[in-house]
């Protein structure tokens, strides 16, 4: 029922384009335009009158799923994909909701990356604007409808529409107003002017985009002001990827009146940032105002006019645009994220030290039984400051990194270890120093920890000036030093945090929420298991996990298999694609009577499986890294396979698990046995030992 509701208003919104629409775009009046629906789920039902496609419980169960995959689409120039939609549910707020989601299926990729994801019900048609960064890639767009609880669920999408440009743009001339919305306010609001509107309480002008009465622009009046600064805003669509130029608009002001006319960024957190402001009222034609705009996180761009009272006037707007080159009056080449973070597998990066002398050092730690390697890789470089051989009690260790422009906001990671200390407070420190290092902050300390754990830690920070991170190493009495251990460190643009962050990409996992999309061929005492710190058998396992030391990981209870036991994990059916595919994760196999762990592909339709990658026994304290590449142009599985060795110190673990496009970046890559004719692995009871046997052509 409130489907047919909002079928008049989305009719003239799908009319004045259905006639010509760009690839990757439908309508849905007669026919899906290319897009299909995929066999294997239920189908989208296109409406006998047209205007949309839906399914809803009255044919399906909860849970129940819907995929639409258009054809094959390129977008070597910037695009803005809008898709127009409405979720209906029951009344009541149902514990599990219908959801409609959007993917990316590029060609050469086993899986599909989730663009974007929603699942509030409303009583009319949304939009939603994705920006698409260009590629010379083909891909296919992915809708997923998925039924919830409700009885009377439904999800409808009324248009799809791929163009060339960026989403934050607008002329104001589609009904849908390019994603734009107004917040409304009891008094004062932002209205669509020009066409066959009028107003009897300004002279409003015609519009800048065709300079005649028909065209449209969007405008704000004071004369139902009724209080002191009251404000209109009108805001954009979301930035979906990271962005940088000038954005400019036309304005026009009804001159000599008291309003303020601003433009503002707000982030996800809905932090404010006013980045113009007007300065003089201009003439009475359409005025050009350009503003350097960075967009390095997602954010929005706001339109506001505050009124003083019911004689300040009007304020039109039209024809935003964005180009990805500065203003005129802007030369700043963009700042990279990337200058501020290391992993110290090569050298010091951008980092460096007092001149006084080095306090921290650049180490390497071969896999072994007693003492941790680097995170990065396991047996890679990472930093030691070394406090516990210092002569001097409250001996500093200084590690400053590169200029951070002003006025953003950062998320800084980075991974820890400590050693030693009977009192560990303030033994590591963060600190944030202006350019001139006169003024200092404390961002972050350590207050306790578990030893010999690589920890990360997190921290969002933002400052008006240009900054440096700074890392402190400190021993505060000659009988209370140990080491600091420093690794990957990362600076990204935006928060550490993020309320509308989406689900991990069906090519990752971390273990932290689930299991992802791995199931277990059998699920008993025996199988693997989901755990978070220690395993229970001492010397064996893992301390903590490879993510953050305190998150989950995947792992056999050795207690609780016999000699020979297998435990088999699978990942989801994966995509076959022409080229090189690289599969990235962590193992950790410690423990005297350890025993093996395997990678196999099972290709579909086989019975047989082939070996990628194998570890036999012990092979250090610390996690360490596997790449493995291989090919595969069938649909097919990856399953991870762990063997209980000859005693119960035999606890085998895996962790963040990734699937890429494209051949591993990186050393000890392991290949795939393309000339395996033939492989047999058999236990031996009678001697206790376990046998390898391969044979190459």
């Amino acid at each position: 029922m409130l489907l047919r509701v909002v079928l008049l208003a989305v009719q003239a919104l799908q009319l004045a384009g259905a006639l010509d629409l760009p690839s990757g775009s439908c309508a849905f009046e007669e026919n899906t335009c290319g897009f299909d629906s995929v066999f294997e789920f239920l189908p989208w039902i296109l409406n006998e009158e047209g205007h949309y496609v839906y399914v809803d419980t009255s044919f399906a169960k909860q849970g129940e799923k819907a995929v639409l995959l258009s054809s094959d689409l390129q977008a070597e120039e910037w695009s803005c994909l809008r898709l127009v939609y409405q979720i209906t549910t029951s009344s009541g707020s149902p514990a599990d909701p219908s959801r409609l989601n959007l993917y990316m299926r590029f060609e050469d990729e086993s899986f599909d990356r989730l663009l974007w994801s929603a699942k509030e019900p409303s009583d009319s048609w949304l939009i939603a604007s994705l920006d698409l960064q260009n590629s010379s890639k083909k891909f296919k767009i992915l809708i997923e409808g998925v039924l919830g609880q409700g009885n009377t669920d439904s999800i409808a999408l009324f248009e799809i529409k791929m163009t060339t440009g960026y989403c934050i743009e607008c002329d104001f001339e589609e009904n849908h107003l390019c994603g734009y919305v107004n917040r409304w306010n009891p008094n004062v609001n932002w209205f669509v002017g020009g066409g066959n509107i009028r107003n009897s309480h300004a002279i409003l002008p015609q519009d800048h985009t065709f300079r005649n009465e028909l065209g449209h622009y969007m405008y704000v009046d004071s004369v139902y002001v009724k209080h002191f600064q009251e404000v209109a805003q009108l805001i954009s669509p979301r930035t979906r990827a990271p962005m940088s130029g000038c954005l400019s608009f036309y304005y026009q002001l009804q001159q000599g009146n008291d309003n303020i006319f601003s433009l503002y960024t707000r982030d996800v957190a809905g932090l404010y940032e006013e980045i113009w402001r007007v300065d003089n009222p201009g003439n009475a034609a359409w005025n050009l105002a350009e503003v350097e705009f960075n967009a390095p996180y997602p954010m929005e761009v706001i339109f506001e006019v505050a009124f003083n009272g019911p004689k300040g006037g009007y304020v039109a707007l039209d024809d935003i645009s964005f180009s990805p080159v500065h203003c005129q009056n802007q030369t700043d080449l963009p700042f990279s994220a990337k200058e501020a973070s290391c992993n110290f597998e090569e050298d010091l990066c951008n980092f460096y030290q007092d001149k006084e002398g080095p306090g921290w050092t650049r180490v390497k730690v071969k896999p072994n039984m007693y003492r941790a390697g680097d995170h990065t890789t396991g047996s890679g470089y990472y930093l030691l400051a070394n406090t516990k051989f210092t002569s001097q009690p409250g001996y500093i260790g200084r590690l400053y990194g590169p200029s951070l422009p002003g006025n953003l906001q950062y998320c800084l990671r980075f991974h820890y270890a400590i050693y030693g200390f009977l009192k560990m407070s303030d033994t590591l420190a963060v600190y944030i120093f202006e350019e001139n290092h006169v003024v200092q902050e404390k961002i972050w300390s350590l207050l306790e920890s578990p030893r010999g754990v690589w920890l990360q830690a997190e921290i969002t920070f933002k400052k008006p000036m240009p900054t440096k991170v700074v890392f402190m190493s400190l021993c505060k009495s000659f009988w209370d030093c140990g080491l600091i251990a420093l690794d990957d460190i990362t600076v990204q643009l935006g928060s550490c945090w993020s309320p509308e962050s989406l689900p991990p990409t069906p090519g990752e996992c971390t273990f932290e929420q689930d299991e992802c999309a791995f199931t277990q061929e059998k699920r008993n005492r025996s199988s693997w298991h989901r755990r978070r710190g220690e395993t229970p058998t001492s010397y064996t396992g893992p301390k903590g996990d490879h993510t953050t030391g305190v998150g989950y990981y995947m792992y056999i209870e050795a207690s609780h298999m016999v000699y020979g036991q297998k435990a088999r994990l699978r990942s989801g059916p994966l995509r076959g694609v022409s080229g090189k595919h690289c599969l990235t994760f962590f193992y950790h196999m410690y423990g005297a009577g350890t025993g093996l762990l395997s990678v196999y592909l099972k290709k579909e339709e086989d019975s047989e499986e082939s070996l990628l990658w194998r570890r036999r026994g012990e092979q250090s304290i610390s996690w360490l890294r596997a790449l493995i590449e291989y090919s595969c142009e069938r649909q097919h599985q990856i399953i991870f396979e762990a063997i209980r060795g000859i005693s119960v110190r035999s606890d085998t673990a895996i962790d963040d698990v990734k699937f890429q496009a494209g051949p591993c970046a990186g050393n000890n890559i392991f290949p795939n046995y393309t000339n395996m004719i033939d492989m047999n692995f058999t236990i031996q009871s009678q001697t206790r030992r376990m046998q390898i046997k391969y044979f190459f052509l």
